[in-house]
């Protein structure tokens, strides 16, 4: 089983957070290419919408893209999200994670942020990755599969 990387990265107010301060939680850490670009917006306001249910679930959910601190402040104001958004400018995180790589759009291939998520137990083993992610029914598939791992334990 994989373990996790720890990390510290600033979130939208500029708080440095360490993934390794939430032992004994389940995590759900997800990459994203873009603040407020469709998908990414969607798949932000789901994450927010059900935040109870994770949290009832002892999770808590990390995003992280590329974007600055100030974007991200900008991105949760905006479409009012509660989740925490981090940044990771260097691209030292995404790429540890592989979510970083070669990507098309409309034939055009480029490097960028690989939409993945990431669900890390309590003891900070990778439970489960999704690649490619598709948003529309993400959260939800998610959202079961934390459960699951809270039914195992």
């Amino acid at each position: 089983m994989k373990q996790a990387v720890d990390f510290t990265l600033k979130n939208q107010d500029g708080e440095e957070v360490k993934l390794s301060s939430f032992k004994g939680k389940n995590i759900v850490l997800y990459f994203y290419p873009k603040d407020n670009t469709s998908g990414c917006t969607k798949e932000a306001q789901e994450f927010s919408q059900y935040k109870d249910e994770f949290e009832k679930e002892n999770c808590v959910i990390l995003g992280v893209s590329k974007d600055s601190v100030k974007s991200h402040k900008n991105f949760v104001e905006k479409k009012e999200l509660s989740i925490a958004l981090l940044s990771d400018e260097n691209l030292d995180v995404i790429k540890s994670y592989g979510a970083w790589g070669k990507k098309k759009m409309y034939g055009k291939e480029y490097e960028g942020v690989i939409r993945s998520t990431f669900l890390i137990d309590k003891n900070f083993n990778i439970i489960k990755e999704w690649r490619k992610v598709r948003v529309k029914g993400h959260v939800k598939d998610v959202l079961a599969s934390v459960k699951k791992l809270n039914e195992k334990n």
